[in-house]
C-alpha cells in the first residue's frame, strides 16, 4: 500500500494503511485498484466543487494496481505474451469500469484482467476526455 504514495504528494492522499485491514482480496481474475483522489483544485487554484470532484473520482481511468487474485493472467491462450500489468503498475482501463466500492471515504475497483488497456509511468494529468 505504501506504493502508492510515489506518484506525488497531491496523489498522495490514498487509502491510509489504517483500512488495509479491509480490503478485500481479490479471488479468481481479478485486479484489487486503487483510485488517485482528485485534487481539490484546479492548476490555476480554483478550488473544484464537490460535485466536480466526484464526477472525476468516478471517471477516473487510471488506478494503481494493489493487488493480483491467483487466477489473473493465468490461461496462456487469452494471455498469449504474459499479464498485463504487475502489482505496483499504474494502468488505464475503461472509465466506470469493475466493481467499484469505498473504504472510508477512497474509491477502489475490482476489474477483470483482460480490462487493463495500458500500462501509465506518470499518471498524473491523465484524464477521461
Amino acid at each position: 500500500m505504501e506504493a502508492v504514495k510515489k506518484a506525488d504528494e497531491p496523489m498522495a492522499k490514498q487509502a491510509p494503511l489504517a483500512m488495509a485491514k479491509q480490503l478485500p482480496k481479490p479471488t479468481g481474475y481479478k485486479l484489487l485498484i486503487a483510485l488517485p483522489q482528485p485534487d481539490e483544485k484546479t492548476e490555476g487554484g480554483i478550488v473544484k466543487a464537490s460535485e466536480t470532484m466526484r464526477v472525476e473520482e468516478v471517471g477516473s481511468i487510471c488506478g494503481f494496481v494493489c493487488d493480483i487474485g491467483p487466477d489473473a493472467y493465468s490461461d496462456p491462450k487469452r494471455f498469449p505474451n504474459g499479464p498485463y500489468c504487475k502489482k505496483g503498475d499504474w494502468v488505464m482501463f475503461r472509465a466506470y469500469a469493475g466493481t467499484r466500492f469505498k473504504i472510508h471515504g477512497t474509491e477502489w475497483r475490482l476489474l477483470n484482467d483482460d480490462s487493463v488497456e495500458a500500462i501509465v509511468e506518470d499518471p498524473r494529468g491523465i484524464i477521461k476526455a
